[in-house]
């Protein structure tokens, strides 16, 4: 492996850790840095098949948004649909008639990039903000000793190692045993290697959900640690697609070693939603059986 892939991959999750462990409007600042670079990197891959999409009207209602989650994540939901709206409006009156594709590509832009993203400063967020010690609503601990009691910090380094573990135990096995290729879209992902992902995501869940005395902890172990690694791997190919329909391989050149932040960040973009809704939604119902 070639030394820039893996400092820049050390420098990284050096950042990731040390924005996650601050929160607040760190964290936020980080994931919409993230949005605007990987905004820029998915219309740079919507013009080579021709579209013309609504890029700055997209990319700046995408902060907005990120920006309500900080302040208050129950209003950003109402703000998808109006960010859909002005998107529209502003195609609407361009001085070329806009086309089916290129209103779908904005909103694919504002959906898949913006708003998806958007959950990780709902994640942290969760029971973190009465107990920010710094300012713009930061964190830093006092007592190391107790820093897994913040709920948000936790799920959200808790999904990271769990992405981190589907990823890596993908790539090993399926580049040394791998046999059966998963999709046509990505030639080198294997079934095979699909498969262990998903089992390292969950033994790390499990691990996770022990240390944290998450309740009932081999179904919750069980559940997170299987959604984690199966929306980690469909984030990935999903980004092939884009990447195949485009005819690049990398969405960019950011990323010494590794390409652009697309190719980075794809694992991480479903798995939001669906662990803050597992969080707050299934994991109240899953204690109560």
């Amino acid at each position: 492996m070639p030394w820039s892939r893996i400092i820049s991959g050390i420098i990284a999750i050096a950042l990731a850790l040390v924005t996650t462990l601050l929160g607040g409007w760190y964290f936020t600042i980080a994931i919409a840095v993230m949005v605007f670079l990987g905004q820029e990197e998915y219309f740079n891959l919507v013009r080579v098949r021709g579209i013309f999409p609504a890029a700055k009207t997209t990319m700046f209602v995408s902060q907005v948004l990120l920006v309500i989650c900080m302040v208050d994540g129950s209003l950003a939901d109402a703000v998808m649909p109006i960010a859909g709206t002005m998107i529209c409006f502003y195609l609407l009156f361009q001085p070329k008639m806009a086309t089916i594709s290129d209103i779908s590509a904005s909103i694919m832009g504002l959906f898949y990039v913006g708003y998806l993203s958007s959950y990780w400063v709902r994640l942290r967020n969760l029971g973190s903000l009465a107990n920010s010690n710094l300012p713009l609503a930061g964190y830093w601990p006092t007592d190391w000793a107790n820093i897994w009691q913040q709920t948000g910090l936790t799920l959200t380094v808790l999904t990271f190692l769990c992405i981190w573990a589907s990823d890596i135990g993908a790539y090993v096995v399926g580049k040394f045993f791998g046999k059966t290729r998963l999709s046509d879209i990505s030639p080198k992902k294997t079934v095979e290697g699909a498969v262990f992902g998903v089992t390292a995501s969950i033994a790390v869940a499990l691990a996770g959900t022990y240390y944290l005395h998450l309740p009932k902890v081999l179904l919750t172990g069980l559940a997170l640690g299987s959604l984690i690694g199966i929306s980690s791997i469909l984030g990935d190919l999903t980004e092939s697609m884009l990447k195949r329909d485009a005819g690049v391989k990398d969405s960019g050149q950011l990323i010494p070693g590794h390409g652009g932040i697309l190719d980075r960040t794809d694992s991480y973009i479903f798995t939001a939603p669906l662990v803050y809704y597992f969080v707050t939604l299934l994991l109240p119902l899953i204690a109560n059986i």
